[in-house]
């Protein structure tokens, strides 16, 4: 077996020096929504992927859902990021940031008192989301998006990977996975409208190609990948008898923006819904740029994958959260220290740069 994972390859216009990438993970530690010193530390630390991924960084006031995660719309927040990826790069390292805009996964308590909470259609997600302030709290109901917010929302993302490029980033992964805003227009249990954004499957990708579009002519489509999830269950979502037709629909539309990659989700590992094989490996044929695999792997598996041509990258997300040194000890072979999930979301260095 051959160790692909370790040798290096181009992700549009930048070489990695390998082909793990760290896979984005929310960590809560950016106080005030803004980036520090504690972030800095933390990705330079992992810098040996060949491609880091950020945690979920959104490119509104509007899309801070979760308590201290930050943006990338204000000049704090950028000159905070450039600390991040000046640290990444002296360390040899690449990194893009993923814009993500957590639409109905929100609270006010999160957010500033001016922003607004919205998603394609006015249901609330069920459950409870963490605010530093009250503690647990329901879910509200959100407003269904206008046409007016819909444009300026697209727009913010253009921005967004403007300011990112202007923050050092290598690039700009969009997150239309997880039950976020972009993943809420392309799922029926979320988005139930009746216009030119609802019903069908042109009209549900709509709002994603228009942020893929719109985002790759403020930056060139060779620096901005998509995160999908299909079959995904996470925030809400459902599976539908199209779904495998909406993403391979979805991919023409990318290969004809000239997006650099597509980061598919599978998180049977973890118990969620298995990913369809066939669309997984429909995408791989159809998809013109390249594949960053992601779901429970280890370096054998990785490279079983890689030597199949099922994928041209590999993402690895918790066993890097207590490993800082990931990529030497899967070349090695030496054992990994588990992680401690309570320390996951909780501010501070303990379980975050400590390891």
């Amino acid at each position: 077996m051959t160790q692909h994972l370790f040798t290096p390859t181009m992700l549009g216009r930048i070489q990695l020096k390998n082909r793990i990438v760290m896979a984005p993970m929310t960590r809560s530690r950016a106080i005030g929504n803004v980036p520090n010193e504690l972030m800095e530390k933390y990705y330079a630390q992992r810098a040996d992927a060949g491609l880091i991924i950020s945690e979920g960084v959104s490119p509104s006031p509007n899309g801070l859902g979760y308590a201290r995660i930050p943006g990338v719309f204000s000049d704090a927040q950028v000159q905070g990021w450039k600390r991040v990826t000046d640290g990444v790069h002296a360390a040899g390292g690449k990194i893009f940031v993923q814009l993500m805009h957590t639409g109905r996964c929100s609270h006010p308590a999160n957010m500033a008192a001016d922003a607004k909470i919205f998603a394609p259609s006015a249901i609330a997600l069920t459950g409870e989301i963490w605010t530093d302030s009250k503690g647990m709290q329901p879910y509200p109901v959100p407003a269904a998006m206008s046409d007016d917010e819909i444009d300026a929302t697209i727009a913010e993302y253009a921005n967004a990977s403007k300011r990112a490029i202007e923050a050092g980033f290598d690039g700009v992964e969009l997150h239309a996975a997880n039950g976020y805003l972009i993943d809420q227009f392309l799922n029926t249990a979320t988005n139930q409208r009746t216009d030119r954004w609802g019903g069908g499957i042109e009209n549900r990708i709509r709002f994603a190609v228009e942020i893929a579009k719109a985002s790759a002519a403020a930056i060139g489509a060779d620096r901005v990948g998509m995160r999908i999830s299909p079959y995904g269950a996470f925030n809400g979502t459902v599976a539908d008898a199209k779904t495998d037709a909406l993403y391979l629909r979805l991919i023409e539309e990318l290969n004809g923006i000239g997006l650099v990659y597509i980061h598919v989700v599978d998180h049977s590992s973890m118990g969620a819904p298995e990913v369809s094989p066939e669309l997984k490996s429909n995408i791989r044929a159809n998809f013109k740029g390249k594949y960053i695999l992601s779901g429970g792997y280890d370096a054998e598996r990785a490279n079983i994958d890689l030597d199949l041509h099922q994928g041209d990258l590999v993402a690895f997300g918790r066993p890097f959260i207590s490993n800082p040194n990931l990529v030497e000890k899967l070349q090695n072979g030496m054992a990994l220290v588990p992680p401690d999930f309570s320390t996951f979301y909780t501010p501070g260095e303990k379980g975050y740069t400590d390891y």
